[in-house]
């Protein structure tokens, strides 16, 4: 009978399923789950992201025999420390007079142009344009734009320094995936059947190598991508430059949008000291990223990915529709999991059918 088909019992097992899972929502149940989650989510998505930057560096200090997995971790949690501590030694200085200049003078350096503005407008438009009406739209604009980018800056900072427990896990999480990461595959395929161990093991490997490859590579390019606008601003003689240029590493980690996030209040600063500087400001951008997309994103990233620009630009919409620039900053590296994770699956059906007519073919000429 038809009800005793496969289909149909699987069909019915998953609306089952999901009626079920409706009805617990209703009840509150995944409240405590959600919250524990939200809980544990940036501590973990932080610890990933620093365990595949500095797992290869931990790897070259192992294979050296000169010191244990251990030790090296600590070396490398040292000299990021250090690092750390050089920087705001001789950073911190002019960051803060920057941040402290950018509160104080921006805003009415914003005003001042925007007078300036208006009284050319009222001196060339010869009654064609409504200045009121203008200024409106362009205040109102301004204000959508800025929400917006204070709205994702507020995603990743929170993410980053929202919690005082977040800088406290953090690093020991990061220390016990250092650690323990050879642990992490053997953990996986006890939940994999023994016949599939050797392609579960295969998949994991792949998924590893991609996000890591990811991960690495953009963070290398969002770091190059900061010091070559830095270097621009510094030539044009931009306001804030150094502010500036962080920023655009902070936002240059996700690709196509990154960029030109980081770049809007560059562009806001310029329009203050001259309405042309904006625009080189502009052609700078346009500068780095063929540099980047002609030279460093090939050498440091390769076709590793195998994804097309055409699906990025879409999975960035979409995440960051849904959950703002922390989608954005995952969508690339959780697509290409779920890529592998299909593609292997395709091939083992496929392979599974393959042996199947074959079997039948054989045993039908036998």
């Amino acid at each position: 009978m038809w009800f005793k088909h496969p289909f149909f019992k699987y069909a019915t097992g998953t609306v089952i399923v999901l009626i079920g899972l409706y009805i617990l929502e209703l009840l509150g149940f995944f409240g405590p789950i959600k919250t524990i989650l939200k809980t544990l989510f940036y501590p973990i998505l932080i610890a990933g992201f620093l365990f595949y930057i500095l797992r290869p560096i931990v790897s070259k200090l192992t294979r050296t025999k000169i010191m244990n997995k251990t030790t090296a971790i600590l070396t490398v949690f040292l000299s990021i420390i250090t690092i750390i501590y050089a920087a705001i030694y001789f950073l911190a200085g002019t960051i803060q007079e920057q941040v402290k200049n950018i509160s104080s003078k921006l805003p009415e350096q914003l005003k001042k142009s925007a007078e300036e503005a208006q009284k050319t407008i009222e001196k060339n438009d010869m009654g064609m344009v409504s200045v009121q009406n203008l200024r409106q739209k362009v205040s109102s604009g301004a204000s959508e734009v800025l929400q917006s980018l204070g709205d994702n800056v507020m995603q990743v900072v929170s993410a980053i320094t929202g919690a005082t427990t977040v800088l406290v896990i953090v690093p020991f999480i990061l220390f016990y995936f250092l650690k323990d990461d050879h642990k992490f595959i053997p953990y996986m395929l006890q939940f994999i059947p023994d016949r599939h161990n050797s392609k579960g093991k295969d998949v994991l490997r792949r998924i590893s190598e991609t996000v890591s490859a990811y991960i690495t590579g953009q963070v290398i390019v969002a770091l190059v991508d900061g010091v070559l606008m830095y270097i621009g601003y510094l030539i044009l003689g931009l306001d804030y430059a150094l502010i500036l240029g962080i920023f655009v590493s902070l936002t240059a980690v996700v690709p196509f949008f990154g960029p030109i996030i980081g770049v809007i209040p560059a562009v806001i600063v310029a329009l203050t000291q001259d309405p042309a500087m904006a625009l080189y400001v502009i052609i700078t951008l346009i500068i780095v990223q063929q540099l980047e997309g002609n030279l460093v994103a090939p050498l440091v990233l390769g076709k590793r990915l195998n994804i097309h620009p055409i699906t990025i630009i879409l999975l960035l919409i979409v995440a960051s529709a849904l959950y703002g620039f922390i989608g954005m900053l995952i969508a690339i590296p959780l697509y290409s999991v779920v890529k592998v994770i299909f593609k292997t699956v395709s091939e083992e059906i496929d392979r599974e059918w393959l042996f199947r007519d074959v079997f039948k073919t054989k045993k039908t000429n036998s």
